[in-house]
C-alpha cells in the first residue's frame, strides 16, 4: 500500500511544514515535514533550509521507508485509513518503535478495538515524560485507525 492524499494530509497536519531547521520536542535537528534527515542519509543540521517544492519531494521520498516498513510489519488485512494512520506513527516514532511496538503485536493478533486505542496512547513520551501534543496526535491516528470507508466495518 501507499499512503494517499488523506494521510499525506493527516502527516502534514501533525507534523507541519518548516523550511528552516528547527530542533524538535526531542532536541533533534528536523526541517520540512518532520523530517531528521535527507534522502541521501545525512542528518538534518541546524542552520540548513528548503523549499517548499524541496521539502514536498523531501518527504515523498522519506515516507517510503515508513510505507515499507508498515507494509512489513502488518500482516494482517487493512483498510487504507488503518494504513495511514499507522505510517504516521511509524513517521514519528521511527520503523524499529512499529516493528517491535506492543501496538503492532495488538493489530497483528486482531486485539479488540480498545487494547489498540491503550497501545496506541502509550506512545506519548518524550525522553520519558508524558507530552501533550503526542497524546492529542496518538488519540487521532487511533480515531483514524478505526474510521470506516465507505460503510465498511472498521474492525479487522
Amino acid at each position: 500500500m501507499k499512503l494517499d492524499e488523506n494521510g499525506k494530509k493527516f502527516i502534514f497536519n501533525q507534523e507541519g511544514i518548516r523550511l528552516k531547521a528547527y530542533k524538535d520536542s526531542g532536541g533533534v535537528p528536523t526541517i520540512c515535514v518532520g523530517c531528521t534527515y535527507y534522502s541521501d542519509g545525512s542528518k538534518v543540521k541546524i542552520g540548513d533550509s528548503r523549499t517548499m517544492q524541496e521539502c514536498y519531494q523531501l518527504f515523498d521520498l522519506v515516507v517510503a521507508d515508513f510505507e515499507k516498513a508498515v507494509t512489513k510489519a502488518v500482516k494482517v488485512p487493512i483498510n487504507q485509513n488503518q494504513f495511514n494512520a499507522l505510517v504516521s506513527f511509524a513517521f514519528n516514532v521511527g520503523t524499529g518503535g512499529v516493528e517491535h511496538s506492543s501496538l503492532l503485536t495488538a493489530i497483528n493478533s486482531k486485539a479488540s478495538e480498545t487494547e489498540i486505542r491503550l497501545d496506541f496512547a502509550k506512545w506519548n513520551k518524550v525522553q520519558g515524560i508524558a507530552n501533550d501534543v503526542l497524546t492529542k496526535r496518538r488519540k487521532m491516528e487511533a480515531d483514524l485507525f478505526f474510521k470506516a470507508i465507505n460503510n465498511e466495518n472498521p474492525n479487522h
